[in-house]
């Protein structure tokens, strides 16, 4: 719960006019130091479809970005806004994520380029490998594969934080 309060996630009661696809719906917010920028949905029933739905005319952004500034020389990269708030608030790795395997825009390179190392949290699907081989072509990235079928989320509920720490290589002090 903590973590849902952290990242304003919430649930569409009662929506604006307008809005009411939107009812029933995960709310996460885009944050950034200006305040919410955008607002993306996800479906909490796996048979809805689509599963996420954003803003009419919204172009996607990078999520989670406050993450760039209070990470050292090092930072994470991911598929979901969800793995990535796993990733930062549960795991303790500082982490920006994308919406989607085919959401990375070429000005992100430029947010991410004076880390020292990125690690890319790739999804064990096709779209996820894609998704991590793009971005070793753009920055000096380390893949950390979730494994087949396995994204962030499923690897942390069914192994804990310490087994994604393992799959990145380093020791870490808790």
């Amino acid at each position: 719960m903590e973590v849902a309060r952290l990242a304003r996630l919430g649930v569409v009661a009662e929506p604006e006019v307008g809005h009411e696809a939107f009812i029933g719906r995960l709310a996460i917010p885009y944050i950034t130091k200006t305040g919410v920028v955008d607002l993306r949905f996800r479906s909490l029933n796996p048979a809805v479809e689509p599963k996420y739905m954003g803003m009419t005319g919204a172009e996607t952004k990078m999520y989670n970005v406050l993450d760039i500034e209070r990470a050292g020389d090092w930072i994470g990269v991911c598929e979901g806004e969800l793995d990535t708030l796993t990733l930062s608030k549960c795991i303790g790795i500082p982490c920006v994520g994308v919406p989607g395997a085919n959401s990375w825009k070429k000005h992100y390179t430029r947010l991410l380029a004076d880390f020292e190392r990125i690690f890319v949290f790739a999804d064990g699907d096709q779209p996820g490998k894609e998704f991590a081989t793009g971005l070793a072509r753009e920055l000096p990235v380390t893949i950390v594969s979730m494994g087949e079928g396995e994204d962030v989320n499923s690897a942390y509920v069914k192994h804990g934080a310490e087994y994604v720490r393992e799959k990145m290589g380093m020791g870490f002090d808790d």
